[in-house]
C-alpha cells in the first residue's frame, strides 16, 4: 500500500517561514510605528505590549489561514465525486499537539499579562487612589480636574495654581491625580499613553515619564454631555529648565486667582465648586457649574 502525502509536514513547511517573516516584519518594521508611540514611558510600555501580542497572534492567524487554504487546494472534492469521505476516529498526535500548543499560549499570556499588570503601567495607571507600584523619588504631581466641558490642572508643588495648560518636564516622573467636579469624564493623554477616568469624589492615580519634548493630545474619552466632543486640548512636554520657568511665571501670574481657590485636595466636594468656578472665571476659564462653551458655540451663556 502506497503511503499518502504527509500533509502535516507540508503545512508546517508553509507555516513556519511565513510565521518567521511575519513576526520579523511586525517587530522591526511595523512595531516602531504602533500606537500610542514612544513619547512617554507609559506609551512605550503599551507599544511593547501590542508588539508582543501581535507577534504571538500572527503565527496563530497564519496557521488558520494556511490550513484553510491548503484544505481548499488539496482536499477539494473533485467534480462529479459524490462519495463519502473515510470515517475519522481521531488522531492522538494532533489532539495532544493542539492541547499542548494552546495551553502553552494561554500560560505565556497569563504570565506576561500578570507581570505587566503589577508593573509600572498596570498597577499605577489610573485605577484608584492607592496604586501598588510607585516610581522612585518624588514625581511631579499634577491634578487633572474634569468638568463640563474642560480639563484644568493644579500643580500643588508650585503653590497649587490651576490652569487650563498642561505642561510637563522631559525625563521626570509625573503623578496624575485625576478627579472630577461634576459628572464622569475620562482623561486621555494619547501620546503619553495615559488614560484615567475622572470620577466625582474619587482620586485616580496614574504615572508616566515623558521621554520626548513636543505637543500631545488630550481628550475626554467618556460621554459627559452636550460638548463632550469638543472637550479636547493640546499639552506640551518641555525641557526641565523651560518647564520650571513656565511654572514659576504661571504661579506668579495666577497668584491672585490661586488665593481664591480652596486648599489643594485630591477630591473636591460640591460645596467648593462655586468657589473654584469663581476663581476660574477670574482666570478666564469657565467651567464647573458655570460650564465651558467652546468658542464655536453660537449661543454663549
Amino acid at each position: 500500500m502506497t503511503a499518502g502525502p504527509r500533509h502535516g509536514r507540508r503545512i508546517l513547511l508553509l507555516w513556519l517561514p511565513a510565521s518567521v517573516i511575519a513576526d520579523l516584519l511586525i517587530w522591526f518594521v511595523l512595531g516602531p510605528h504602533l500606537p500610542p508611540g514612544d513619547m512617554a514611558s507609559a506609551a512605550t510600555n503599551q507599544q511593547f505590549d501590542i508588539k508582543v501580542m501581535a507577534v504571538m497572534a500572527a503565527p496563530v492567524m497564519l496557521a488558520v489561514l494556511i490550513y484553510f487554504g491548503y484544505a481548499l487546494a488539496v482536499w477539494r472534492q473533485p467534480a462529479g465525486d459524490e462519495t463519502d469521505g473515510p470515517p475519522l476516529h481521531g488522531n492522538t498526535r494532533v489532539q495532544v499537539s493542539w492541547v499542548a500548543a494552546t495551553s502553552l499560549i494561554v500560560l505565556v499570556l497569563f504570565i506576561f499579562g500578570t507581570v505587566e499588570l503589577v508593573g509600572a503601567h498596570g498597577a499605577g495607571a489610573g485605577e484608584g487612589p492607592s496604586p501598588i507600584w510607585k516610581p522612585d523619588g518624588s514625581p511631579l504631581q499634577v491634578q487633572v480636574i474634569g468638568q463640563q466641558w474642560k480639563f484644568t490642572y493644579r500643580y500643588p508643588q508650585f503653590g497649587g495654581f490651576e490652569t487650563s495648560q498642561l505642561v510637563l518636564p522631559e525625563g521626570q516622573w509625573v503623578q496624575f491625580n485625576v478627579t472630577s467636579l461634576d459628572v464622569i469624564h475620562s482623561f486621555w493623554a494619547y501620546q503619553l499613553g495615559v488614560k484615567s477616568d475622572a470620577n466625582p469624589g474619587v482620586d485616580n492615580v496614574a504615572y508616566t515619564k515623558p521621554t520626548h519634548t513636543g505637543p500631545f493630545t488630550v481628550r475626554c474619552a467618556e460621554l459627559c454631555g452636550l460638548w463632550h466632543g469638543a472637550m479636547f486640548d493640546t499639552g506640551q512636554v518641555m525641557t526641565v529648565p523651560a518647564f520650571r520657568a513656565w511654572a514659576t511665571a504661571t504661579r506668579t501670574q495666577l497668584a491672585a486667582v490661586t488665593a481664591i481657590l480652596p486648599p489643594y485636595a485630591t477630591t473636591y466636594d460640591p460645596t467648593v465648586v462655586p468657589q473654584m468656578n469663581k476663581a476660574m472665571v477670574k482666570a478666564g476659564i469657565a467651567g464647573a457649574n458655570g460650564y465651558y462653551y467652546p468658542p464655536q458655540d453660537p449661543a454663549q451663556p
